[in-house]
């Protein structure tokens, strides 16, 4: 079994404002880097639109309905003071959807070892009713929810090394006994949640917050000391990676500094879990990662090791 890459065209029509740094050229970069030869042995599928159905199994029905409506036919719409929609957006958000349960199916059935849902805009601070963050859906945890409902997947974990706290995941699994949310992000920074206090109801909220200025050794001791023993105690049935590579030392929006190999590293510990627990099964979904060439040489490093390169 191969890793598959899933994307599609229609994630480039989602338009922002000149100057907003969730912009379709964070695709085309990502796009151009795993068109190098080294991945040409990458299994390739189209991500399908998710309907209603799919999005509301971690949104409720009329919220998927307030953001269709609130889709324009032309021009832009502000949804909040970062989050704008133009007449593609909501196409590429169902595109994102969709992709993160195919991404499962393939998975689940084996006909992939492992997957990674390149698309665009990203989902982690989607909350069950509030978009916001350049987010509409929330894929993640729209990927555990269907992991769940269709193949019967008793505990889900979701790894989320994005320097932003994906509140959105939180938000959402915050009374859950049967999925796990993980994250290292930078504090302070927006949205200002993920404190290590932030436990969830039933003790499945695991935060391990950095500091503005730390790279790759207090992210790998985070992950050592915090997160990967309480994954491997959790022992997931599948694993999914909330994938953004703006803590990078490139990026723009934040004051982390990882490097690729960062990235490699975390990639391969996650793997070794998945490896005990969930026969190998990851499902692996883009999030934030706003320096173009950061973003592009990180999701390479990222893929190279799903490959187990």
């Amino acid at each position: 079994m191969s890793t598959l890459l899933i994307s599609h065209p229609a994630c480039l029509d989602h338009v922002t404002p000149p100057g907003h740094p969730e912009r379709p050229d964070r695709m085309r970069a990502v796009e151009q880097a795993l068109e190098d030869e080294r991945f040409h042995m990458l299994a390739r599928e189209q991500a399908p639109m998710a309907d209603g159905d799919i999005v509301s199994l971690a949104h409720p029905l009329e919220y998927f309905e307030a953001i269709r409506r609130a889709s324009p036919s032309e021009g832009m719409v502000r949804i909040d003071a970062d989050t704008t929609m133009s007449p593609g957006s909501f196409e590429a958000a169902l595109r994102g959807a969709g992709g993160a349960a195919l991404a499962v199916d393939e998975v689940m059935n084996q006909k992939a070892a492992n997957a990674f849902v390149a698309t665009r805009p990203p989902g982690h601070h989607a909350e069950t009713a509030k978009p916001m963050g350049f987010c509409f859906f929330n894929n993640a945890a729209i990927a555990a929810r269907y992991a769940q409902k269709r193949y019967d997947v008793e505990r889900a974990a979701i790894v989320d090394f994005d320097v932003h706290h994906g509140n959105g995941s939180q938000d959402i699994f915050w009374s859950s006994d049967s999925v796990m949310y993980c994250s290292t992000h930078e504090m302070p920074l927006y949205p200002g949640t993920g404190a290590v206090s932030e436990t969830g109801e039933h003790n499945m909220i695991v935060n391990a917050p950095l500091r503005a200025g730390d790279g790759g050794v207090q992210f790998r001791e985070a992950f050592e000391t915090v997160i990967l023993p309480r994954l491997r105690d959790f022992r997931p049935d599948l694993l999914i990676i909330s994938a953004g590579f703006d803590a990078h030392t490139r990026d723009p929006l934040a004051n982390l500094n990882l490097v690729e190999a960062d990235y490699t590293w975390v990639t391969q510990r996650l793997m070794q879990i998945a490896d005990e627990s969930a026969q190998g099964r990851i499902v692996s979904i883009l999030e934030g990662g706003y320096d173009l060439q950061g973003l592009a040489r990180s999701a390479a490093a990222h893929v190279t090791a799903l490959m187990r390169g």
